[in-house]
């Protein structure tokens, strides 16, 4: 039987799972990866980390060197070889060899395009100068670590606050290098929604790293090297510039024969990682997701979601019995920022408003082991469900504490269809050194469930911060807590005192009720209940989870 020639087209991740997984299904394939980059499955993710030395090896960053995956996985790679044009009537791939500037053709039987995602790069005055830097390949960090080891770099700009720009101005700051990141948007995080990404921001503030939001770079200053960058509100003083402003799939190849492209901008695969042209698959970054929740094409451009179909088209090339599938993902995520974690899954309350959903959040914190053990830490979880069907549709955790676990949970609750009455029944690993009695994920689902069901009314910061000319801001915290950080124009009763001084308030504007986290406002919520208050509120995550003004 003649051996089916399978080439891909890009490693990294995608490309090299697919092909390790094809030669563990069947090693009498003949499996080939062709690929225009140098390397061929390294640690993206990690590349900001070895900008800042965390990493100190670049061996550390490489995977695989293609002499490695080759005696591992008996697949042939051709690095420095880029596939200009493929013809699908006569399934060959034209290709370029880089380091020699002649072409050569390969057959093949069936075809994987990994061709991934490169930086999107604003087309700004500038942009070519020395010092100027996106940070996709290994190579950029090579460049960018030589260029701050040198000693030269004095000042730095990141444009974009996305996780690979978070990452990269904690890396440059640690180096001792006094760093500016600008983002268009109102926050950093995009994904993520205000309250927890204006956490971030003031935790990164707080830091050291100067965030400027809602602000445009417009161009960059220099004759031969970088000296500045001008945005649409002022001039910055620079010696190196960081491109981070996203990515988008490499399409073009896919395009040029006929494969559809989906609403996202990458290509259209269905849920055994295929094309619509027959024996052509696509995995990685050039290629759509489904989102698990709204059944909606996603694009996820993450190492995770490039291993998970790789995996699968390496099973499903075989022409097994059984194909296997990817219904469907949730960009599940988590950064670390200094001390901070924050992580996310499924829709955040703003995606579900733009969906359709009828959401119903908290915002509650809360440790992320028993108080009393030494090294706690304060987590805040935002937990999302839907109103008229209860289903949890995603949250975001964020603290110095452990997120990591609490998201996974939650993921893992989303993946199996689950609503709020699961979640809070979940039989969850305790012990004083892992987690408190009553975890952080279930404290959340019980306060949506209190809500659901009338018990409780609590308001958001963001609702606050929109409406808080409209209502009275009523702080129970004793009044040393008060004078060290407080709302503005918030009346300080101490909940002892409520009802002796419950007259001072006025019953008929809506009363906001706050505390250090939420829970002393809830027992006192229920006091101004019993006295008679109709329009009271609790502040969501207390004092505590407020990011906006503190005086």
């Amino acid at each position: 039987m003649k051996e089916q020639k399978i080439l891909i087209i890009g490693g990294v991740a995608g490309g090299t799972k697919t092909a390790a997984k094809l030669k563990r299904e069947n090693s009498n394939l003949d499996v080939t990866i062709i690929t225009r980059d140098e390397y061929i499955s390294y640690a993206g993710c990690g590349l900001p980390y070895y900008v800042g030395g965390v990493i100190e090896d670049k061996g550390e960053l490489v995977v695989k060197t293609p002499e490695d995956f080759k005696l591992i996985t008996g697949v042939d790679v051709f690095i420095k070889h880029e596939a200009i044009e493929i013809n699908r009537e006569e399934k060959t791939v034209k290709v370029k060899v880089l380091t020699t500037g002649e072409t050569k053709d390969f057959h093949y039987d069936k075809l994987v395009l990994a061709t991934g995602a490169s930086p999107f790069i604003p087309p700004i005055e500038g942009r070519e100068l020395d010092g100027v830097f996106s940070l996709r390949k290994v190579e950029d960090a090579l460049a960018i670590r030589e260029l701050v080891e040198s000693g030269k770099i004095k000042k730095g700009v990141v444009i974009g606050g996305g996780f690979i720009g978070l990452e990269t101005a904690e890396n440059l700051f640690e180096k001792g290098i006094e760093v500016t990141l600008i983002e268009l948007a109102p926050h950093i995080l995009p994904g993520f929604d205000e309250e927890i990404a204006l956490y971030a921001q003031n935790y990164m503030r707080e830091k050291g790293v100067n965030i400027l939001t809602s602000e445009r770079a417009v161009g960059i200053k220099g004759t031969a090297e970088v000296e500045g960058v001008v945005t649409d509100k002022r001039e910055l003083e620079a010696d190196l510039v960081i491109m981070s402003v996203g990515v988008k799939p490499n399409v073009e190849l896919a395009k040029d024969i006929g494969v559809d492209i989906g609403v996202t901008g990458a290509i259209k695969v269905n849920e055994n990682m295929e094309t619509n042209i027959s024996d052509i698959y696509a995995v990685g970054d050039c290629a759509e997701s489904i989102n698990l929740i709204t059944g909606k094409p996603a694009w996820y451009p993450m190492g995770s979601t490039a291993n998970k179909m790789g995996r699968i088209a390496g099973i499903n090339i075989n022409d097994l019995k059984e194909k296997d599938s990817l219904k469907g993902v949730l960009g599940t995520t988590i950064v670390k920022l200094f001390g901070l974690n924050a992580g996310k899954t499924g829709l955040s309350e703003a995606a579900a408003i733009k969906e359709g959903y009828n959401p119903i959040s908290v915002l509650v914190p809360g440790n992320d082991r028993a108080h009393y053990y030494p090294g706690y830490r304060m987590i805040l979880t935002k937990l999302i469900a839907d109103r008229d069907s209860h289903r949890v549709l995603g949250a975001q955790v964020i603290g110095e504490g452990v997120v990591d676990k609490p998201i996974d949970v939650i993921a893992t609750a989303i993946t199996l269809g689950a609503k709020v009455e699961d979640l809070e029944k979940l039989d969850l690993a305790y012990a004083p050194p892992f987690s408190m009695a009553m975890s952080t994920t279930i404290l959340a689902a019980n306060v949506i469930i209190n809500k659901l069901k009338g018990k409780v009314e609590t308001i958001s910061p963001l609702e606050l911060k929109n409406r808080k000319d409209e209502v009275v801001i009523l702080d129970i915290r004793d009044e040393a807590s008060h004078r060290i950080s407080s709302i503005p124009n918030s009346v300080n009763i101490f909940s002892e005192d409520l009802y002796m001084r419950g007259k001072e308030l006025d019953r008929d504007k809506e009363t906001v009720i706050l505390c250090k986290i939420g829970k002393n406002a809830y027992l006192s919520y229920l006091k101004l209940k019993e006295m008679g208050f109709k329009n009271v509120k609790v502040l969501e995550g207390g004092i505590t989870a407020y990011p906006y003004e503190i005086v």
